[in-house]
């Protein structure tokens, strides 16, 4: 049991906003930035995709543990304009 506690204690999850760059083939991700909460990720991202540099931008969140680098999938929180269809390749 003391096992499972200190894995549980161990679990760690980030919350991002990821905005994705015009290209010519598309879109493509651009600099991921850490997020402290769910609702502060959402805002950056809907920050992120009014930049006209940008052709959207989606918030997301991932658990995991970082001292053994095992992580979940991520969970989309909220897209805003144009990301990928497939967020698999990222």
């Amino acid at each position: 049991m003391l096992k499972g506690k200190w894995e549980a204690a161990m679990a760690v999850t980030y919350y991002v906003a990821l905005p994705f760059l015009r290209t010519e083939d598309g879109v493509a991700p651009g600099e991921a930035q850490e997020m402290p909460n769910e609702g502060a990720a959402i805002r950056r991202a809907e920050s992120m995709s009014r930049d006209p540099a940008n052709a959207g931008a989606l918030a997301f969140k991932r658990s995991g543990d970082p001292n053994m680098g095992n992580f979940g999938d991520a969970t989309i929180l909220k897209a805003f304009g144009e990301v990928p269809a497939n967020l698999d390749e990222l």
